[in-house]
């Protein structure tokens, strides 16, 4: 190791094309692309293998809510053929053995540092290289850094006091033991009713002797109606699984919807009700979609929401009980959750319902929690309390740009971006499927990859044109802002507080992460930004 003059030990790092943070499917697509294209690359992830969040989300019922078939890669036609996908929609297990099939297919494990988080990545602008830093201390200097760190990959444990003090089993569904908990003849809370506890609670309630699940806010869910896939299905879309896809990029979601249906008002009470209820029946996100226009207004949500209300009725038998589990806002304004049998669940004798809404959680004791005067006592202790999503991972990072600027300056009030990809003051830095982008309104692994592809498009034009950086320009960054809001604006997406937000982490800025405008609309604008030679950036020399 070299020394200066006073004897002080520099680090000599190694050098490298491009450096690769995350090994989820981001990740992965993006080491597959920047190999074929004959670039250097190195990869780090915390995790001690590939598959990102379905490799942290392993708690019990953990299942995607968009359609197997969907929810998967599309740039390799033998790998599409060839993948059997076994139900409508895939498990957690599933998933993540497909992420270490395609893996270990492409050969992508060996250029990936796993067990190890980057700590530091500072833009030195004496040689346009960005110097990454790791928390074994390893270093190397790349020109670009690609960010694949995922949206919801920073889980969000409130600070309750007296957590530490709890004496049973903690656990976090975003962080869940590999080897998985048996909850056989326990006594068990679960805190937070968002989708991974809408999932969870069910499995927990079949295997504990009691279960508390602690609920602060009521949430809509709509029946997976989740099955095994049938040979017919897989057959037809995958005889034709490229006009499959395209079809599903143009759309706002980036995946298959319902066509020509009508706005709420344009039909009767009578057939109104019957396409509500054939929504219900069929399941999945697109009961939103039954209609053209649910997000659009109150006035509009009301009848989808009114009748998701009456079903919670219908299904659970204590009308007390029913009514704590009807949410009082809009359908849609928070992530719809997909359920097997969650409300029914709440009528099992032992399974309790705790309303904190207005009596929040005191403190958690040694054996329990205490809330509203009242000591409960529990063997094992679930919090489904979600992520500061979009942002956390990055802003607990040491991520700084020109003149030393940090991303947490940078995002002081919200998290300014030009496309959701890229910073004015961070040349060479992008952001997969970042805020700013569709990111969790749409098919993520679509997204991951028309992201990935434009990184790289980019990347290749950069060195055919013997440009050194691309920077997003100030006014670009804040036109792409506004816009972001305008889109939201036009929904009823910020009309409650909800992680899409950033409400469920104290401090942060109240701003609408995702793009609402919809994925076509998206990659329209990105297609045209790099066919006009990457407005809105500046490229040097």
């Amino acid at each position: 190791m070299l020394t200066d003059s006073q004897g002080v030990n520099i680090v000599t790092a190694a050098t490298t094309d491009i450096v690769v943070v995350g090994a989820g499917f981001a990740g992965l697509y993006a080491i597959y692309k920047l190999r074929q294209a004959g670039l250097r690359v190195r990869g780090f992830e915390a995790g001690a293998n590939v598959g990102g969040t379905w490799y942290w989300n392993r708690y019990p019922g953990a299942r995607c809510d968009v359609p197997s078939m969907e929810y998967s890669y599309k740039f390799d036609e033998e790998l599409q053929q060839e993948w059997q996908w076994t139900e409508t929609y895939a498990a957690q297990p599933e998933i993540l053995a497909y992420a270490n099939h395609v893996a270990d297919r492409f050969e992508l494990r060996e250029h990936f540092s796993f067990n190890t988080r980057v700590s530091s990545a500072h833009f030195k602008e004496e040689d346009s290289h960005w110097l990454v830093t790791t928390d074994s201390g390893e270093q190397l200097s790349a020109r670009f850094c690609i960010m694949a760190t995922g949206v919801l990959s920073c889980t969000n444990t409130p600070a309750f006091p007296g957590l530490d003090d709890f004496t049973g089993d903690l656990y976090h569904t975003g962080n869940w033991p590999p080897e998985g908990v048996d909850f056989s003849g326990k006594r068990v809370a679960i805190v937070g009713t968002g989708s991974s506890g809408i999932q969870s609670i069910p499995v927990i309630a079949s295997q504990a002797e009691q279960l508390h699940v602690f609920q602060r806010t009521a949430q809509f869910s709509i029946p997976a109606q989740n099955r095994p896939l049938r040979a017919e299905e897989i057959a037809q879309i995958k005889a034709n699984y490229r006009q499959f896809r395209r079809e599903n990029y143009a759309q706002p979601g980036g995946v298959r919807r319902p066509e020509n249906v009508p706005p709420v008002l344009e039909v009767s009470e009578h057939e109104r009700e019957e396409l509500l209820e054939a929504a219900w029946l069929r399941g999945g996100t697109n009961f939103l979609r039954c209609f053209s226009d649910v997000m659009q207004s109150r006035e509009k949500n009301a009848y989808a929401a009114d009748f998701a209300k009456r079903k919670i009725h219908d299904i659970v038998k204590d009308p007390a009980l029913a009514e704590k589990l009807t949410p009082d806002q809009v359908i849609g304004c928070k992530r719809i959750c997909l359920d097997t049998d969650y409300f029914d669940t709440y009528n099992r004798p032992n399974v309790e319902l705790v309303d904190i809404k207005d009596h929040p959680i005191d403190r958690i004791t040694p054996t329990g929690i205490s809330t509203n005067g009242i000591d409960y006592e529990f063997d094992c202790l679930v919090f489904a309390t979600g992520f500061d999503a979009m942002t956390g991972t990055l802003s607990r990072m040491d991520i700084r740009g020109r003149d030393d600027v940090s991303i947490q300056q940078k995002w002081s009030e919200g998290p300014h971006n030009y496309l959701g990809m890229t910073l004015h003051r961070f040349p060479n830095l992008f952001i997969v499927c970042g805020p700013g982008s569709p990111s969790v309104l749409a098919n993520m692994i679509s997204h991951i990859e028309q992201n990935v592809e434009w990184i790289c498009d980019c990347i290749e034009y950069l060195d055919d044109n013997q440009h050194s950086t691309i920077e997003a320009t100030a006014q670009a960054e804040a036109q792409w802002v506004a816009h972001v809001n305008e889109a939201a604006d036009k929904t009823l997406f910020p009309t409650c507080n909800s992680w899409y937000l950033g409400v469920n982490i104290p401090g942060k800025p109240r701003v609408f992460l995702p793009y609402a405008g919809g994925f076509h609309m998206y990659t329209a604008r990105c297609d045209e930004i790099a066919e006009r030679g990457y407005e809105g950036f500046v490229l040097s020399l």
